[in-house]
């Protein structure tokens, strides 16, 4: 799960990675309000989230505003960390079969 991670850019940063990837992740993120107000809440609610898991958080964030990611973080930080580890995977999930279907389609 590290790994797949680890190749994820922050929730409401661009993805500066060349290729497929990184394209998609652009346009996963697509819907997340770039406001600078929006921005600033976003990236310390990011360092909060990694301050308490030592990880990115990740989230399929298709079709999801800001204020729905926002929400999504917030909430997901009284999480233990199994309950978050179960929440990751399926997030993981759910961005795999979007891109999978993606490539496909191709």
């Amino acid at each position: 799960m590290d790994r797949a991670l680890d190749a994820h850019p922050r929730i409401g940063e661009a993805a500066h990675r060349e290729g497929a990837e990184a394209r998609w992740s652009r346009q996963e993120q697509s819907g997340v309000d770039r406001a600078a107000g929006t921005q600033q809440v976003l990236a310390e609610a990011n360092r909060s989230y990694e301050e308490r898991f030592g990880r990115v958080f990740l989230i399929c964030a298709t079709g999801l505003s800001g204020a729905d990611v926002l929400d999504s973080l917030q909430g997901r930080l009284a999480h233990d960390e199994e309950t978050e580890a179960g929440v990751v995977g399926e997030e993981l999930r759910k961005i795999a079969l979007l891109r999978l279907r993606r490539v496909i389609q191709t």
